[in-house]
């Protein structure tokens, strides 16, 4: 049977609904502008992978990959990852829309979670620490990568927040 609904429910079904669209719109946009101009960013990747605007540590240079191809097919990893999120968030808002909100709220789990592991662990973990871009006064992506994964992770508390309902048989969360 359907959740009951409550006042309570029904704004967060909105809530999570509006939310899940509005990083399914940024995450299509990011991914959509990286494919259309694609040098742009893709400048940015082999900065930070190269490690030719940090310090220069000797006992850290030996981690940079100057290899364009390497390069680039990290980047290409990574726009097809942004571009799998965006559909998957868009899959989540017409989920929540339809109100099938287990599977919204599972759907919308798996395009946040890629979200914060690619800008979490990828961008934040790998880029900053591992290639040091924390280092590089022009390639230095950390603020806009935690401003994606706090967005993110406040969506995901967001949309697993209890609605309070009370159900007879199957739940539909």
């Amino acid at each position: 049977m359907p959740l009951s609904r409550t006042p309570h429910s029904t704004v967060l079904r909105l809530t999570s609904t509006l939310l899940t669209a509005t990083v399914a719109l940024y995450i299509t946009l990011v991914a959509f502008g990286n494919i259309t101009d694609f040098g742009t960013n893709q400048q940015f990747v082999r900065h930070v992978l190269a490690m030719d605007t940090t310090f220069k540590d000797d006992d850290l240079m030996w981690r940079a990959i100057t290899s364009h191809a390497l390069q680039d097919a990290a980047y290409v990893a990574i726009i097809a990852w942004e571009t799998i999120a965006a559909l998957v968030l868009i899959a989540g808002t017409y989920l929540w829309a339809r109100r099938d909100d287990t599977r919204a709220r599972s759907v919308s789990t798996l395009g946040l979670l890629m979200l914060l592991l690619l800008f979490g662990a990828g961008f934040i973990g790998v880029g900053g620490e591992w290639f040091s871009m924390w280092q590089s006064g022009d390639w230095n992506g950390l603020d806009a990568a935690m401003r994606v994964f706090l967005l993110s992770g406040v969506v995901l508390v967001v949309i697993h927040l209890p609605w309070g309902e009370t159900t007879t048989g199957s739940s539909g969360r």
